[in-house]
């Protein structure tokens, strides 16, 4: 998770805001504001979003006795990877899983070796090198959302120095807490991803 892309532009940020046009005075703060939510959004969901440039990275291959078959847990891709080795050697036979998943508008999460592929990892680090472009190839509009909700969340902060927002006189005081906004966490509960490769 290197390239850290922001979910939203500043643009899209200030219009949330309603921000005037004239008013450039914030700008700095808002861009600070929309990197900490999109990683904020990264750390809860375990993953990141947007695509890089094709690259090569290095993994663990585990053999799972439920499936007969070596699985390798990858980072999130959507275009099949360029190129699949294990000990300098290509790896043929393979398919991506979750099955499906591309059709579904998510990313694979894993390689499935063939139960008589050629190629097969190798002890004793099991290591399979896998070049691809990794990320999805679009943001999700509920990440897109839930990145406009928390960096404005973030902005609100700023006036409200010891975590409480609007009046107790009024009855709207907010305790601003150390995680998520909670519709946030609805937002990227369904991106979330459990197991993360090693």
């Amino acid at each position: 998770m290197a390239w850290e892309p922001d979910y939203i532009t500043l643009e899209q940020l200030r219009d949330f805001l309603e921000v005037p046009d004239d008013d450039t005075s914030d700008d700095a703060l808002l861009a600070v504001d929309i990197t900490a939510a999109s990683r904020s959004i990264d750390t809860e969901c375990n993953r990141q979003f947007g695509v890089t440039a094709a690259e090569a990275r290095t993994y663990r291959a585990e053999w799972r006795t439920d499936k007969g078959r070596w699985v390798v847990v990858t980072d999130d891709f959507m275009a099949a990877p360029t190129a699949i080795t294990a000990d300098g050697s290509t790896v043929t036979g393979h398919r991506y899983g979750p099955l499906n998943a591309v059709s579904k508008g998510r990313p694979y999460e894993r390689l499935e070796l063939a139960t008589d592929a050629a190629v097969v990892p190798v002890y004793p680090d099991y290591e399979v090198v896998v070049t691809a472009a990794w990320g999805w190839t679009a943001v999700p509009a509920a990440i897109t959302l839930a990145t406009r909700l928390q960096a404005s969340r973030f902005a609100a902060r700023r006036g409200s120095p010891y975590g409480v927002a609007g009046s107790p006189d009024l009855g709207n005081e907010l305790r601003l807490l150390a995680k998520l906004d909670a519709d946030v966490a609805v937002m990227v509960a369904g991106y979330v991803r459990t197991r993360r490769p090693v």
